[in-house]
């Protein structure tokens, strides 16, 4: 298992060029390691330990344990309101479960490490189809100048290099924008669309699993009903049929034991708080990308943030000269570039592109 943790830690190095920003990481990175470590662990449990364990006379043990979780287990949800001790013996627990319509069903803790990985792949996928419409173009471009231990003929070779692309590639640069952008909505999307699929896994339990954990303070004790029994129950029923030695039909009442859920409702607490995180930081990110694209006079001012050393003027000559493509990847190679090496390429750049326009207006 820990040589399993260990190997997450890749997805988690400091990449020394950066194409993307932090939330797009989050997203990407943490979320689909913190999603793959839930799923290693929830799998040893489920697969090393024992994730059920049933009480019933004159069968084997093994065999009403097998049964139950293949054919899963139930609760009677208005037992969750009885006192536990005097009315029933375990939350969710009653003797009426007679009747099969007020029977509660649990068969998603058997596919909680799975659900988990696809989640986990689901997160990486705008992170792998970036890093392949991106093709490294920024690392070839920024050529070692985001590190300043080189020469002065070297850096001044790289540096009008640089100067050079940006030249001849003026208004090729938009489809890698849009690009970017498509998969910063993917990942909102993502989001959006794992929420609501878990809520449907879970019977339509999870949107409000950590509002009614956090509001169980508030109610008193006598009236308590923990939502994290209610969803992950650790108390069970479980019938078994079999016909006994003169073919008449028996039925047997096992209590089973779900160990297993006690990781998981721990698992789903954190997960629900970190999605809602998520959720709002990409709403946020939605909103800033917004301003970006149909604010124009947003851009300067986020170009000057970049590097205060540059000009404003510098700033509103490039904003107001480029389109958004060539705007959007001058603004990430902020990002990459050595501080006086950015404020020296994007000075002599103004220069360059403001006659240019000039001679077209004439």
């Amino acid at each position: 298992m820990y040589k399993l943790l260990g190997s997450l830690k890749s997805y988690l190095k400091w990449q020394d060029i950066q194409t993307d920003n932090a939330v797009f990481r989050l997203h990407n990175s943490f979320t689909t390691v913190l999603l793959l470590t839930c799923s290693l662990i929830i799998t040893a449990t489920q697969y090393v330990g024992q994730p059920i364990s049933c009480i019933v006379n004159g069968i084997p043990p093994h065999v009403v344990n097998t049964f139950c979780w293949i054919h899963s287990t139930f609760t009677m949800p208005d037992a969750f309101n009885r006192q536990v001790g005097r009315e029933v013996a375990h939350p969710g627990v009653a003797n009426d479960f007679n009747d099969k319509d007020a029977r509660k069903y649990y068969t998603y803790y058997q596919w909680v490490c799975f659900v988990l990985f696809f989640q986990a792949m689901a997160c990486y996928t705008p992170k792998f189809l970036w890093n392949k419409f991106e093709g490294g173009l920024m690392r070839m471009i920024v050529m070692g100048l985001n590190i300043t231990i080189c020469t002065n003929e070297e850096k001044e070779a790289k540096r009008d290099a640089l100067l050079d692309y940006l030249i001849k590639h003026v208004k090729r640069h938009k489809l890698y924008a849009i690009r970017y952008w498509a998969c910063e909505v993917l990942c909102f999307i993502n989001i959006v669309v794992q929420m609501y699929l878990m809520n449907r896994f879970f019977d339509g339990e999870f949107i409000s699993y950590g509002t009614n954990i956090m509001g169980l303070s508030d109610v008193p004790q006598e009236q308590r009903m923990d939502p994290m029994v209610y969803v992950f129950p650790r108390v069970t029923k479980c019938i078994f049929h079999k016909y006994g030695a003169g073919g008449s039909l028996q039925t047997h009442d096992s209590l089973c034991i779900l160990p297993l859920n006690i990781v998981n409702e721990k698992t789903y607490v954190f997960i629900w708080f970190w999605y809602w995180i998520l959720l709002v930081l990409l709403v946020g990110l939605m909103i800033f990308r917004a301003c970006i694209i149909f604010m124009p006079k947003f851009r300067p001012r986020l170009l000057n943030a970049r590097n205060r050393m540059i000009p404003m003027e510098t700033c509103r000559t490039l904003s107001r000269r480029l389109d958004i493509g060539d705007w959007w990847l001058i603004y990430m190679l902020g990002r990459n570039l050595d501080p006086v090496i950015y404020k020296e390429v994007m000075g002599e750049f103004a220069k360059q592109v403001e006659p240019a326009k000039n001679d077209r207006n004439k």
